[in-house]
């Protein structure tokens, strides 16, 4: 027989009870599951725009070759060139559907030509770049009810 000091008995009491009953409970647990929280890896695609923000929040990172520029002189330019853009196409709005509807028509801006074709279905619009030739055309429908 193995003889124990007085100090350790209650000790070794305590641990025996403690495995007695560990030993006799049933043990519960569930499945550990994970789910992304990146849409990129499958995780719900409605946290794509906040994780997106969240990312450039914190970027700091700013390119050296960077042209773009925030002088005063370089915002004029761009507001500038804004409410030029703006003018044009109003005008272009203006000559397609306003109170006196033609069926054709161009303009040119700097080096930009927009040229018109209004039929009974479609207007037709032709944005030609002078300098490099490429082309893009955009076919409006014309939606018109007869009663």
């Amino acid at each position: 027989m193995v003889r124990i000091a007085p100090q350790l008995a209650g000790w070794v009491a305590g641990v025996t009870v403690i495995l007695g009953v560990a030993a006799t409970s049933e043990s519960v647990a569930q499945d550990i599951t994970y789910k992304p929280i990146n849409p990129t890896f499958g995780g719900n695609p409605f946290n794509s725009a906040h994780l997106l923000g969240v990312a450039n929040a914190q970027n700091d990172y700013r390119d050296p070759n960077s042209t773009s520029g925030s002088s005063q002189g370089d915002i004029f330019a761009r507001q500038l060139q804004s409410r030029l853009l703006s003018a044009v196409s109003s005008q272009l709005v203006d000559a397609i559907f306003g109170d006196n509807p033609q069926e054709r028509g161009t303009f040119t801006l700097g080096g930009q030509t927009i040229s018109f074709f209004r039929d009974l279905e479609n207007v037709t619009i032709t944005v030609t770049d002078d300098a490099t030739g490429e082309i893009t055309t955009i076919v409006v429908p014309l939606f018109f009810n007869i009663l």
